[in-house]
């Protein structure tokens, strides 16, 4: 455990080193703060108390709670977009070999998924249609219709 060493007003509050299990999450999109900081802030909020007044061991607690809270919450939501980002990929492998129907501005294109790309983790289908044309970058969302390819 690293020590904490008293401070003067005049010098940054230094939060102590901690092991994530997620490294750099999105939290701080999220809530402008990423859970280091927030600790950072109670490790802060402890250093700067009233030694005569000291936090209420309940308060501590229930903001230790709180960050506790949101540091899972954040972790939730980066495991089910893992999971979203796979089911993805599941579903646009699956349509190798499958005719389909995909929109395309104010009409359609129907054709054979050929290929499957992947940009920033988002599938697009590359497709040949019944005219010999290959097109290509296609998003799975825009597909409205799947066929077996006879």
């Amino acid at each position: 455990m690293q020590e904490v060493t008293p401070i003067s007003p005049q010098q940054p509050v230094q939060a102590p080193e901690l092991a994530t299990q997620g490294g750099d999450t999105s939290a701080t999109d999220q809530f402008g703060l990423g859970f280091e900081s927030l600790l950072q802030i109670v490790l802060t909020q402890l250093t700067y108390q009233d030694p005569l007044e000291p936090m209420d061991n309940f308060e501590f607690v229930s903001q230790l709670a709180q960050f506790s809270q949101i540091q899972q919450t954040q972790e939730m939501s980066d495991n089910l977009e893992v999971l979203v980002r796979a089911q993805s990929t599941g579903q646009a492998a699956n349509l190798l070999g499958r005719t389909v129907d995909v929109a395309a501005g104010s009409g359609q294109i129907t054709g054979e998924v050929t290929a499957v790309a992947f940009q920033d983790g988002a599938p697009s289908l590359t497709i040949e249609t019944s005219a010999g044309a290959t097109i290509s970058g296609l998003p799975l969302g825009n597909v409205t219709q799947i066929r077996e390819t006879q």
